[in-house]
């Protein structure tokens, strides 16, 4: 990513990467089917460019800030896709397009060669002109972000099971040395009759680093986004681990940990301030739950999950303690208190603990 040119210090560098006061830029596209698909199919002027030959675009299925998605038909297979086409040239200046065009393929490469259950598959991708496109599985389902809202939530221990399959999901993608860089709602898809879960668009928040958009904005969410990676500091599985813990917070509660109505204030609060208690939020959540997330939610990387197996195995824990109990259990809160020891007593240096690396934010510096 971008640079903040002459401001210094480390936040300094967190105000300068990101232009206006709005809370939360618009989310990408998804492959989710929309209420009404598009009747008629899109221009395909162009659709024989490089790859696209191969793919029969029909009806508009989702649009985002710099995406469009087609329901489409693999004609070599006869496969039903989705085709993600990225409006890059709209996007970036021309000297930064063939850096981002590089590093999409490369991005795309990566996410192609994941075999996950849990990991929307990738299927093919290319370049366009001077833009982009992908090729994903086609799923049915609606993401998550419809479950964020007040008298939507789902159950809580629905949610738990979540987190227990998206952490194993993110530990499988980063020990193939994949982040994903932008988890949040919109880009998980469930399909609660079916019982499908989807992790969505890996490696396409990739494609803002080291640029910025004409309008200044950084790729991805803040709002879901760690504090290193709101710095520009290289990250880790342990930023995913972040804001897995930010999805898991707002699905239990309807609210995100840190609000604010000014960009500014809210990057502060991402980076300064610990988040609140999940159950002041919501009250009656477990006690061993709210640990869980505060360690997530950790501000410095080395003191949160060291992997997503991890955070995967405490989530299970709190599923056998305190969200399937039955009469005659042995008592939850002894169970918790051996359970959670260790966690909770750890220091930095132990065994257990993550080792420091370069996504931890520096110390301040001074502005020249």
């Amino acid at each position: 990513m971008a640079s903040s040119g002459k401001s210094g210090g480390f936040w300094q560098r967190l105000v300068g990467r990101v232009a206006g006061t709005a809370d939360v830029p618009p989310d990408e596209a998804s492959t989710q089917p929309a209420e009404h698909e598009s009747e008629a199919p899109p221009t395909r002027a162009d659709a024989a460019a490089s790859g696209l030959q191969d793919y029969d675009l029909g009806a508009e299925i989702g649009r985002g800030a710099m995406a469009v998605v087609y329901k489409a038909t693999q004609r070599s297979t006869g496969r039903q896709v989705a085709v993600k086409r990225l409006a890059l040239s709209r996007e970036f200046s021309a000297e930064d397009l063939a850096d981002v065009r590089s590093r999409f393929m490369r991005e795309a490469r990566a996410a192609g060669a994941l075999g996950h259950p849990d990991i929307l598959q990738v299927v093919d991708a290319g370049q366009d002109g001077n833009d982009a496109w992908i090729a994903l599985e086609y799923v049915l389902g609606r993401d998550l972000s419809l479950f964020t809202r007040p008298g939507q939530l789902l159950p809580v221990r629905e949610v738990v099971q979540i987190g227990v399959r998206l952490a194993r999901a993110l530990a499988y993608a980063h020990s193939q040395g994949v982040i994903h860089r932008d988890i949040k709602p919109a880009n998980v898809m469930l399909d609660r009759v079916n019982g499908s879960l989807k992790l969505m668009d890996f490696g396409i928040a990739r494609v803002g680093d080291g640029s910025r958009t004409r309008t200044g904005l950084v790729l991805g969410t803040p709002s879901f986004m760690s504090p290193e990676q709101l710095a520009g500091l290289t990250v880790d599985g342990r930023s995913d681990l972040y804001s897995l813990g930010v999805l898991l917070y707002q699905l239990l509660s309807g609210t995100l940990p840190h609000r604010s109505e000014s960009m500014a204030r809210l990057m502060q609060q991402i980076a300064t301030e610990p988040a609140p208690d999940v159950r002041t939020r919501r009250p009656g959540l477990p006690e061993s739950l709210a640990l869980v997330l505060a360690l997530a939610l950790e501000k410095r990387p080395e003191l949160r999950y060291g992997s997503g197996e991890q955070m995967a195995r405490d989530l299970k824990a709190v599923l056998a303690m305190d969200l399937q109990s039955e009469p005659g259990a042995p008592d939850a809160a002894a169970h918790q208190e051996a359970t959670f020891a260790q966690t909770l007593r750890l220091t930095p240096g132990e065994a257990g603990q993550n080792p420091r690396s370069s996504a931890e934010p520096p110390e301040p510096s001074k502005a020249p």
